[in-house]
Formats: C-alpha cells, sequence, structure tokens
C-alpha cells in the first residue's frame, strides 16, 4: 500500500530553488521525511556555494530534477536524534556532506571510501538535495612538489608536460564537455593521470579535526540569501576570491 506523501513527507521545510535550467533561484516551500531512527535532524546556519551547484541548478550535466533546491556545503546546530544514533547528540554543531545512503558493508565502505560505494545516492540527483566542503577555494591549479591537482570546470587542453617526471596530474573537476589530453607528454615522461571525488568519512573528520587542531579556517564571504542569484553570476564570470557562505539563520525568511 502506498504511503501518502503527507505521511511520507511531514516535515515542513524551506529553501530557495530552481524551476528550470536556467538556474534562477526564488524561494520554495517543500516536505521531508520524518527524523529515523538512524537520523540526525539539524537546524541549518549557514550554506556554501560551489561551482557543482551552479552546475546543478542549470542541468550542465543532464541529472537535474527540478524543483531542486542546491546546498551540499551546510553546518548547523543538531535539533533532534533518532533513537540508534551514537555520535551525535541535540545541541552538536555538524556539517552535511554529497552523500547519502551507503552500504556500510561493501569492500570500498570497509575501506572507508563510503563515497564510492555502489549504493551510495550523491546528493546531487536528489529531487531536494543538502549535502562538506567547507573548507574550500576557488583556484585553478593547485600545486604540491611534482603533482598537480586540476580544478578547472572549462574545456581547456591538459599540458602534462608541466609535470616533472613520474609527476601526477588528478582530476578534481567536472566539465561539463570532454577534455582535450595530449599522450605525448604523458609517455616522454613516465606521468600519470588520475581522478578524485570526495573522501569517505574517515578522511572527511580526520580534515576537520586537523583544522580546527590547527586552527585553519576558510576565506569566505558571508552573502545573504536574497544575494544568491547575483552570487552564481559572479561565480559563472569567476568574480570570486573567496567561497560564498550564505548566512541561512540571519537572512532566509520563512516565507514563499
Amino acid at each position: 500500500m502506498a504511503i501518502s506523501p503527507e505521511k511520507e513527507h511531514p516535515r515542513e521545510a524551506f529553501g530557495w530553488a530552481a524551476r528550470d535550467k536556467s538556474g534562477l533561484l526564488s524561494p520554495f516551500k517543500f516536505s521531508r521525511r520524518a527524523t529515523g531512527e538512524k537520523d540526525v535532524t539539524f537546524k541549518v546556519l549557514y550554506c556554501g556555494i560551489c561551482h557543482s551547484d551552479l552546475h546543478m541548478i542549470k542541468n550542465e550535466w543532464g541529472s537535474s530534477i527540478y524543483p531542486l533546491v542546491p546546498g551540499h556545503e551546510v553546518v548547523g546546530v543538531v535539533t533532534e536524534v533518532g533513537s540508534k544514533v551514537e555520535k551525535f547528540k541535540t545541541g552538536d554543531k555538524v556539517g552535511v556532506g554529497c552523500m547519502v545512503g551507503s552500504c556500510r558493508s561493501c569492500s570500498n565502505c570497509n575501506e572507508n571510501l563510503e563515497s564510492y560505494c555502489p549504493k551510495i545516492i550523491p546528493t546531487y540527483t536528489n529531487k531536494y538535495y543538502n549535502g562538506t566542503t567547507t573548507y574550500g577555494g576557488y583556484s585553478d591549479f593547485m600545486v604540491a612538489d611534482e603533482h598537480f591537482v586540476v580544478r578547472i570546470p572549462d574545456n581547456l587542453p591538459l599540458n602534462a608536460g608541466l609535470l616533472k617526471y613520474h609527476g601526477k596530474l588528478v582530476m578534481v573537476g567536472v566539465p561539463e564537455e570532454p577534455l582535450e589530453l595530449p599522450v605525448f607528454p604523458l609517455l616522454m615522461g613516465r606521468k600519470m593521470l588520475g581522478g578524485s571525488m570526495i573522501g569517505g568519512m574517515k578522511e572527511t573528520q580526520e580534515m576537520i579535526d586537523f583544522a580546527a587542531k590547527h586552527k585553519i579556517t576558510p576565506d569566505i564571504e558571508v552573502i545573504p540569501i536574497d544575494y544568491v542569484n547575483a552570487a552564481m553570476e559572479r561565480l559563472l564570470k569567476a568574480d570570486v576570491k573567496y567561497r560564498f557562505v550564505i548566512d541561512i539563520a540571519n537572512t532566509l525568511k520563512l516565507t514563499a
């Protein structure tokens, strides 16, 4: 017997959504499921803006479902925990990443690589996705010794000639179109091309713990929710020096 939408999603929610591939965001009421025995419910205080959000609201990856509420760099305070939740309690500060539903039993999960679990559901593909890369910024290249980590969303040729011998070129951005890769520089330098998405829970927690211990904080530009469309336009034009972070707690008005 089918469950009615009212019973399946009894919790009222509010955000800003895109209705079509124009990507224009506006106030939107929706609903979420009740807190389950393994769920944590929290009040959103801040939400970062990532270029992935821009891709999704404009359906540049061809997987967007409208209406779409973007946001996968979310931090807040726990308001409710399920009966089987062990690591969190009411009042804890938490962050939400861009994946849900790992099986916790496959080989990838056993190796603390939940983001590569075959059963994972990226929050990008949910009808309303909320999801932690709050320690981020925008740069074309992040250089570490002989290795390049590339975050370029544009369709630019990958020049492996910039690498030293045995260097690695690691792709972490997702361009809209296939990239051009001259192979000869790879062969001549015994170089490698790789890719990586996000880390698992263990790596993510280690990063956050390290940042907290050493007081490493991100450079951000805090904006009100009604500036979000202007922020997206600036992001599209690369007119960004620091990560945009929306002050949800103080600027989101519960009206649609």
